[in-house]
């Protein structure tokens, strides 16, 4: 996911516990959040109905009722009559699987169990706040400048640019794993989107009635992996002070999202390679066998081939999860797609920040599409973000870019220009500059730099070395 600014955003919490309100008031606040807080459904509906909320996070069981859950289930329901967007996270102290499961099935985002840890409380809720705003801003894009979103043709009905043909043969195949249960794994450099790459894919697929469940694999510690992962009961261990459902079960039936696969450590990839294999698994602490029914995408920015020849990834779980390999091509392959995915991201931030900014000068669209752009579309959407905070007219112009740098074409032509009418810069001061300039431009990565001009990294280097003093 790309760094979203969550600072200030509104949860709700209800509970008919006061002291358990006042605590989570005090985590919350301290983490920049604002809280409104309620001790009834109704007053939690009567919240939803005025307020802007972009969380709620509710017990299970109120004062008519305090061990079965119902008025839980029955206040979740009334929450998706009116709301099918806002995120919940559900918890309770008296809550057994299938309690929880029930209420994923009704419409609850997460769950959590009372005694909570406050760093995974809070993992939870930015988890679900991040995936709510990237839902958010895919949908708004239908709801954008009608006359400026109507000239660029390319958006397809959910705002994925595909202009190019090098992106119209990859949503092609995208669509047609989306329509298998196959294990998909996307490959591509960092900021490609690969993230949203697999949201599409679930939401075009026949599991896209159950949930989405996204892990970061190397965020998780060797301690954590086997109870994040798989769940426990609670003590199994020292600290497991409650039941806790892991990501497989979360995701039964729809879809799990292993991120940065590649990031796994040894030890961790048998495991993940058991549950795979033989579609079962059991909770720490737990004898019972649970069948596994999800369908696995993962994404990585390594080469995983390279890592299997270094040993420090197998090959027997690398064959698990490609099924189908795609890579999401980098942002200087489909060029086409830069000048609408520039538009796009106009229209958005100006929504965000009350802007007037509606479209972007010629002779910027000339320096965002003669730009390398290393970063991608992460990179593309930053740079337009910053330009439409200082744009001072409707349109957005170069000055407003401050690109990291020039792109060089533009730098050596200004350079050639500049000597026209005095001294003439040799053929070798030419490659001299392309080759510091290139590499400076690629954050000294030789081999990006390199295949940026067409050369292999050793013959970078020996152009390189004739130039050094």
């Amino acid at each position: 996911m790309e760094n979203l600014n969550l600072a200030g955003a509104t949860i709700s919490v209800c509970d008919d516990d006061p002291v358990v309100v006042t605590t989570l008031r005090l985590v919350l606040e301290k983490q920049g959040f604002k809280v409104l807080s309620s001790t009834s459904p109704g007053e939690l509906l009567h919240q939803l109905q005025h307020q802007d909320i972009a969380l709620i996070l509710m017990d299970m069981n109120f004062q008519s009722d305090t061990t079965s859950g119902k008025d839980g289930i029955a206040l979740l329901e009334s929450i998706r009559e009116r709301d099918t967007e806002t995120p919940v996270v559900i918890m309770t102290g008296w809550a057994s699987v299938e309690l929880a499961v029930s209420s994923m099935q009704k419409g609850a985002n997460d769950f959590i169990q009372k005694p909570w840890e406050n760093t995974r409380l809070l993992s939870i809720i930015n988890t679900q706040l991040k995936l709510a705003q990237s839902h958010h801003q895919t949908r708004s894009l239908q709801q954008e400048n009608k006359i400026l979103r109507a000239e660029l043709s390319g958006y397809d009905s959910e705002g994925m640019v595909i202009h190019s043909k090098t992106m119209q043969q990859f949503v092609k195949k995208l669509e047609q794993v989306a329509r298998t249960d196959s294990n998909l794994l996307l490959t591509g450099e960092n900021g490609t989107g690969k993230s949203m790459f697999a949201h599409w894919v679930h939401e075009h697929s026949n599991r896209n009635k159950q949930r989405f469940v996204e892990v970061n694999m190397g965020a998780i510690t060797e301690a954590l992996f086997e109870s994040e992962m798989f769940g426990h009961k609670k003590g199994a261990f020292t600290d497991a002070k409650a039941e806790h459902i892991g990501r497989f079960e979360l995701a039964n039936r729809g879809t799990l999202f292993l991120d940065e696969i590649a990031n796994l450590p040894l030890s961790q990839q048998a495991k993940l390679l058991r549950v795979l294999e033989s579609q079962q698994f059991e909770k720490v602490g737990s004898t019972l066998t649970q069948k596994s029914d999800v369908r696995v995408i993962s994404a990585t920015n390594a080469v995983v081939e390279d890592l299997i020849q270094q040993e420090l990834f197998r090959s027997d779980l690398f064959y698990r999860l490609n099924t189908v390999q795609l890579q999401v091509p980098p942002l200087r392959n489909r060029s086409e797609d830069i000048i609408p995915l520039a538009q796009h991201f106009v229209l958005k931030f100006a929504a965000r920040y009350k802007k007037a900014v509606v479209q972007v000068d010629h002779k910027a669209q000339l320096s965002l599409q003669e730009y390398h752009w290393p970063g991608n579309v992460r990179e593309l959407s930053h740079v337009i973000e910053r330009a439409v905070i200082f744009a001072e007219s409707e349109t957005l112009q170069n000055n407003d870019l401050t690109l990291p740098d020039t792109p060089l074409s533009v730098i050596e032509s200004e350079q050639l220009n500049q000597k026209q009418d005095t001294e003439m810069a040799t053929m070798a001061e030419i490659e001299q500059q392309t080759l510091q300039q290139r590499l400076a431009a690629f954050s000294g990565n030789a081999t990006e730099a390199a295949r940026s001009l067409g050369l292999s990294r050793s013959a970078f280097y020996r152009r390189l070395d004739k130039y050094k003093d």
